[in-house]
């Protein structure tokens, strides 16, 4: 097995849809979120990188972890793991796509194949509790 991706994530829904992010370059989009830093929690993480996506910001006492998941990274060739902390938090703020980001999506079931492997599993798992159309 290749190195571990140790990252979090923030599902955000509406309207039985899920936020979804396209970062600059690239094909697929994922739950906003990104990579832990060293030393800091979930969290932290959490909070930052929604801030640095999203421009708003999360609710510390509103975070909740909802599920964590594991699957091979979505690069033909890479034998690397992604591991995805996911949380739902309430936020303030005007949701909006940093430098960083191409494009926000509202992404339904039916886009599921439009997000990586790890994405997946959540998609899964939201829809089996009814929370994603």
């Amino acid at each position: 097995m290749g190195k571990l991706i140790d990252t979090v994530a923030w599902i955000h829904l509406a309207d039985g849809r899920v936020l979804g992010a396209r970062s600059r370059g690239e094909e697929l989009f994922y739950i906003p979120g990104g990579k832990r830093h060293d030393g800091e929690s979930d969290r932290e993480t959490l909070l930052r990188e929604v801030e640095e996506e999203l421009t708003v910001r999360l609710l510390p006492q509103s975070v909740r972890h909802f599920q964590t998941y594991e699957a091979a990274l979505h690069r033909p060739g890479d034998d690397r793991t992604v591991r995805m902390a996911c949380y739902t938090a309430e936020f303030t703020g005007t949701l909006a796509a940093s430098s960083e980001i191409e494009e926000l999506a509202w992404l339904s079931y039916a886009d599921r194949e439009r997000t990586p492997p790890v994405d997946r599993l959540a998609f899964d798992d939201l829809r089996a509790a009814g929370m994603l159309r």
